[in-house]
């Protein structure tokens, strides 16, 4: 299954996907007390409230809607960072001992087709494809064998990064929080249909070129293990979100350094998810 959110004239909604992607079918007024998909994953039988929705009808043509982060109001965004051995490689750092987690406001995202915003502060605009992991329980002190239990779905990522602000101090989150940078969609696909992580291939394109690919094979700590670690140090909440680090091939450690401008269109394309596409724009001064 595929749930997305989105609005539709001034009402901000969620629904399940019908099955040629072509409509939304609404889950509020037919699950009790949802009116967001976070509501949805706090049921503990959100799954099987929504199978008899599945051969449904679309209430609203995809194309009549405008698609919002997957999540728009998550608790928690846990982001990844230095975690694919060729990301490593191009980085020049050590392998990392343990995962590099910093922080992004929920009120920076946007959803698919909406356009990535550049801050007039900085000229180091840069892209990073990045694999959403959607939780779906509320977890603490999950082991990597009881882990996977907690994902509810994934979804594609564009963490975009401003290097100069990210490199202020050893601190990232500045780089990473400024509004509009960071991309959320087009859906999230349930974990069950999504399968196993492991061979699925990423791949980020500028304009149509390919700048980033790898498989979840290159991950150096695996979602179960990221899991592991965050619900360690916090209570995961259902809706909460672990973005898990990019490939190799992101724009500041090119020779030239190549970074978005205005015009520019990324797209991160995710086997079994879809293409998360967005244009660029200036942001105004």
């Amino acid at each position: 299954m595929k749930l997305a959110s989105y609005r539709l004239g001034e009402v901000e909604t969620c629904g399940l996907l019908t099955a040629d992607e072509s409509g939304l079918v609404a889950l509020p007024g037919r699950i009790a007390g949802v009116s967001t998909l976070r509501d949805l994953l706090a049921l503990p039988d959100w799954m099987v409230q929504l199978a008899p929705l599945v051969d449904r009808p679309a209430d609203h043509r995809l194309a009549e809607v405008t698609l919002l982060p997957v999540i728009p109001d998550p608790r928690k965004i846990l982001c990844i960072g230095i975690n694919y051995a060729s990301h490593v490689r191009e980085t020049g750092r050590e392998m990392p001992d343990k995962p590099m987690v910093f922080t992004r406001f929920a009120d920076t995202q946007i959803g698919h087709g909406q356009p990535l915003l550049r801050p007039f502060l900085s000229e180091r605009f840069d892209w990073e494809a990045e694999l959403a992991v959607i939780i779906g329980r509320r977890t603490r002190h999950a082991t990597p064998e009881t882990a996977m239990a907690s994902v509810a779905g994934y979804s594609c990522y564009n963490d975009g990064s401003l290097r100069d602000w990210q490199r202020h101090t050893t601190q990232f989150t500045p780089g990473k929080n400024f509004p509009a940078t960071g991309a959320f969609g087009p859906w999230m696909v349930t974990a069950d249909a999504f399968g196993p992580v492991g061979g699925q291939q990423i791949t980020l394109r500028l304009n149509g070129q390919v700048m980033q690919q790898a498989t979840f094979d290159d991950l150096i700590f695996n979602v179960a293990d990221l899991i592991a670690y965050c619900s360690a140090f916090t209570t995961l909440e259902p809706g909460d979100v672990i973005i898990t680090g990019t490939p190799g091939g992101v724009g500041g450690f090119r020779q030239p350094p190549i970074f978005l401008r205005a015009g520019d269109v990324t797209e991160v394309e995710i086997d079994g998810i879809g293409t998360l596409s967005n244009p660029v724009e200036d942001e105004a001064a």
